[in-house]
């Protein structure tokens, strides 16, 4: 239950933290798109703001993903793939050994019948007539 709420908690805040630095001005006016003192506060003042949200959000995403990541490892088994594997069944002499060529069943007497394979032939997908081959 407590990992559930923190996790919705982290995503909000992923949310919020993405949606703050998209909202900051640019410093390199890469677009031309300059930022003048038109809003309700000066530019100086937004960016302050916003570079302070920024901050701690992305302080309390790495504080939250720390959290989870310690309840995570807590709660589940510890245990890897390596542990899962079965070393003892493992033969070592048969590790670089390729298997058998399959044996092929034999194919029954029938008479065969070969079709004439048609001739290959030269066309340009663009109309021009074929090359003439010497």
């Amino acid at each position: 239950m407590l990992i559930t709420i923190l996790l919705v908690i982290h995503i909000t805040v992923c949310i919020a933290l993405v949606g703050a630095v998209l909202l900051q001005r640019s410093e390199g006016g890469a677009l031309g798109m300059g930022g003048g003192p038109s809003g309700f506060m000066t530019a100086r003042g937004a960016s302050n703001l916003m570079t302070s949200i920024t901050w701690w959000l992305a302080a309390i995403f790495f504080v939250l993903s720390l959290v989870l990541t310690l309840l995570t490892s807590r709660t589940s088994q510890a245990s890897s793939v390596v542990d899962r594997v079965k070393v003892e069944s493992i033969d070592p002499s048969k590790l670089n050994q390729r298997p058998a060529a399959p044996v092929q069943p034999a194919a029954p007497n029938l008479p065969t019948q070969t079709a004439p394979s048609p001739a290959p032939s030269l066309e340009n997908p663009f109309g021009a007539p074929p090359p003439v081959q010497k």
